[in-house]
């Protein structure tokens, strides 16, 4: 039984969960939208709005924890900067997924996750 019991395992170890979401994190901040499986988007989901709130706050402390979760520096000055400023006056739900149907190798469900009304 899985009562109660949030996240998906999405077929990894917690390491690798964790870099994964790492890794689609800072993509989805590089480039404003990325295309991946709906598990995958679905998971991406939670972290990429915790660290645009992070970055609304953007005190130091915020900076040091979204060091911790995004690979790569000039990701998190683009976060810190231009995104936190573009959605300084809404209150959440700055990520939208969008499902794009089975992949054409495996039939695996598509998604395209990107930021609100942002053009990167």
């Amino acid at each position: 039984m899985r009562h109660r019991v949030a996240g998906r395992k999405l077929n990894r170890n917690t390491a690798q969960r964790k870099a994964l979401l790492r890794g689609l994190a800072t993509e989805l901040f590089k480039h404003g939208k990325i295309q991946t499986t709906e598990a995958k988007a679905k998971s991406l989901r939670p972290v990429a709005e915790k660290l645009v709130t992070l970055a609304k706050r953007g005190d130091l402390h915020a900076r040091r924890l979204a060091a911790g979760r995004l690979y790569d520096p000039a990701v998190q000055q683009k976060l810190f900067g231009e995104i936190a400023e573009h959605f300084q006056g809404r209150q959440g739900g700055y990520t939208r997924i969008y499902k794009l149907g089975p992949r054409k190798g495996d039939a695996s469900p598509m998604a395209l996750i990107e930021l609100v009304d942002y053009e990167a």
